[in-house]
């Protein structure tokens, strides 16, 4: 998924207006970001920036830790001036940024440049008891539809006075109603 520098930029410029950091230089590496395009067009927006080659993590005032850590292959730096330096010399690497601020998933702009974490996919940290009710649930859904659909259907051939088509839908409705109202999954294929 490609996100576009300038939502990037829309981002970080409400991020720096809008949340209190603990430290100033926070806010300067996040500026320096948001100023320098070649720059952003490799950052990338992540959960989980630690497991990455290449990770910064930002916290605001409301979280417990370091205002900012960078993850290089396993190795944790806390120096803001190293942290910058790193940044600016190795402009042409993908970084991939963690912003910890209260609220983040209610915040629309940071979920439109929310990105999956190559390092962390998060189809992986997902449980197979999970995935599964996932999918009973869309299975239901689509029953849900299929049923919904056979109504308007029904109503088509009673307004058409066809008594046949009335029949046959009402059988079919039913059938899908008693799957639905079926606890095991399976049965829905």
């Amino acid at each position: 998924m490609l996100i576009e520098v300038k939502e990037k930029q829309n981002f970080l410029n409400w991020l720096v207006a809008n949340v209190s950091f603990k430290q100033r230089e926070t806010i300067w590496i996040l500026n320096y970001l948001a100023n320098h395009e070649a720059i952003l067009a490799n950052v990338h927006f992540v959960e989980q920036a630690e497991k990455t080659t290449r990770g910064l993590q930002i916290r605001d005032e409301s979280f417990v830790g370091s205002a900012m850590t960078l993850f290089i292959k396993d190795k944790a730096f806390f120096d803001s001036d190293q942290i910058f330096h790193e940044i600016r010399l190795n402009w042409k690497n993908p970084l991939y940024l963690e912003c910890f601020f209260r609220d983040a998933w209610k915040n629309s702009l940071y979920l439109s440049i929310l990105e999956d974490n190559p390092a962390a996919p998060w189809n992986e940290q997902i449980s197979s008891e999970v995935t599964e009710e996932i999918e009973r649930f869309f299975q239901q859904e689509e029953l849900r539809q299929k049923i919904d659909l056979l109504y308007h259907q029904v109503d088509l051939a009673i307004e058409k006075g066809d008594q046949n088509g009335f029949l046959e839908l009402s059988t079919e409705i039913n059938q899908l109603k008693l799957k639905l109202r079926e606890p095991d999954a399976e049965k829905l294929h």
